[in-house]
């Protein structure tokens, strides 16, 4: 296959005879998504030639390309790729996405090493055709990038307060509208669950709201789709105290949070002709003189009532408070919330598939497909109704902890009746595990994922 560099004649018979010599160390090259094969080349230009596969040229084969690529030339300066001359538009994207990604850094070193490979020049016969994807790869990539930083801060920095300043600071130069409201505020406006799950903490909770519409278009002829993420910036479990192991992490408890302000942040940079409003209900779950205790009942935002069997259940007590101010003030076309919200999530599905609720199967299809393009994975899972029993409440309208069976599906449940009017086009995102990442995986580096900014970007550009 043709590629828009052609190998010098001489340059090529090498790398063939190279790559059909048996006595190689590395076994026989076969082309697939993400296999590297290297040729050095001492004194020569370049000094080394890395053969890369790239499978069946779909764009997942290219994403993981990409990150193969930047791995395998991380100690060089310098890397330039000459591309196949059939790779399509949507191959490129994936080799963008893939190579950014996987080049992604986090570290609060005094000293930081910086990387040594700075740049990366693709080269192709017709660079104007693919424009267009390395702009929304590295749209998504930016975004996924700040999400990962937000969940990396450790959360002696990462206040409620402390996050609103950097989302706002990274959206407002692309043209997003943003509000933080404190804790007043949401005292006048009986925002009941935040300010009990924050009620332990000397920082206290925000609400940040985030309004993308594109410049002189009348909103009301604009789809209008409200992303809520759950904005936890540390759990200790309250009074329900995690034990020392469960709390390790914690620090990436505002997960959904991140993402829904990374595709809020994709979708302004590449100008969809949207409306699109984030909220993030944040707080820090502290045990205190101050802190919810179990037995409480809680009115949220509506007047909805919560009995707390649980003050480690605090993700959905924040989220009952957003999602019933969207509906009731927002009026969103969709709303969707993003949530690191059980660890039954990791159980069912694992580290790498989110759970997916909603009774909207055409709308659970088009997450579906737009994470499989996006290279994450989401899986619908039902919402029994005989499970309501478990989240029975005496004196209230639910109990917030649905007990250790069905950990995911109670949840959602409990956050249906918050989503009112707009339970129809309603969708429940549970990514706890694939939020973080324990080591380098094709374009995932270790730490935070930032899951859930491609997969929101990709179903809004479908839109």
């Amino acid at each position: 296959m043709g590629t828009a560099y052609a190998l010098p004649e001489q340059l090529r018979g090498l790398v063939d005879a190279w790559l059909g010599d048996e006595r190689r160390p590395e076994p026989p090259a076969k082309g697939k998504a993400g296999e590297i094969a290297t040729l050095p080349l001492p004194g020569g230009v370049p000094a080394v030639l890395l053969l890369a596969g790239s499978g069946d040229g779909a764009e997942a084969d290219w994403r993981k390309t990409g990150a193969a690529l930047v791995r395998a030339a991380s100690g060089d300066p310098e890397l330039t790729l000459a591309l196949p001359s059939d790779v399509s538009p949507e191959g490129v994207r994936g080799l963008f996405e893939g190579a950014l990604l996987a080049s992604y850094r986090f570290t609060l070193a005094s000293d930081p090493k910086p990387p040594t490979l700075t740049s990366l020049t693709v080269v192709t016969d017709d660079p104007s055709r693919f424009a267009d994807a390395v702009a929304r790869a590295e749209a998504v990539a930016r975004g996924t990038a700040l999400a990962r930083d937000l969940v990396n801060t450790p959360s002696n920095i990462k206040s409620p307060e402390w996050f609103a300043a950097q989302a706002v600071e990274a959206a407002t130069p692309l043209g997003i509208d943003a509000q933080v409201r404190d804790p007043e505020w949401l005292a006048a406006n009986d925002f009941g669950g935040m300010l009990a799950v924050g009620g332990g903490s000397t920082r206290g909770p925000r609400l940040l709201e985030l309004r993308w519409a594109p410049d002189g278009v009348d909103l009301h002829s604009l789809r209008h789709v409200v992303l809520v993420g759950k904005g936890i910036t540390f759990d200790t479990g309250g009074i329900s105290i995690k034990p020392a192991q469960g709390m390790q992490l914690m620090k990436k408890d505002m997960g959904g949070g991140a993402a829904v302000v990374g595709a809020v942040l994709a979708a302004a940079a590449l100008r969809l002709p949207l409306r699109v409003t984030v909220l993030v209900p944040l707080a820090e779950n502290m045990p205190s003189g101050s802190a919810y205790r179990p037995g409480d009942v809680v009115r949220h935002y509506g007047g909805r009532t919560s009995e707390i069997f649980s003050t480690d259940a605090e993700g959905r007590m924040v989220l009952g408070d957003a999602l019933a101010y969207a509906v009731a003030t927002l009026r969103p076309d969709v709303l969707i919330d993003l949530a690191t919200l059980t660890g039954g999530q990791g159980v069912a599905l694992g580290k790498r598939t989110a759970a997916l609720f909603s009774e909207n199967d055409d709308l659970a299809k088009a997450l579906f497909e737009a994470a499989e393009q996006a290279g994450e994975r989401v899986w619908q899972m039902p919402l029994p109704e005989d499970y309501l029993e478990q989240i029975d409440s005496d004196v209230a309208d639910a109990n917030n902890s649905g007990g250790r069976g069905a950990q995911s599906a109670t949840a959602a449940l409990f956050l249906r009746p918050f989503a009112g009017e707009a339970r129809d086009r309603w969708v429940h995102v549970d990514m706890s595990s694939p939020a973080w990442s324990d080591g380098p995986s094709d374009e995932l580096t270790k730490g935070g994922t930032g899951w859930g900014v491609r997969t929101l970007t990709r179903w809004l550009e479908s839109l």
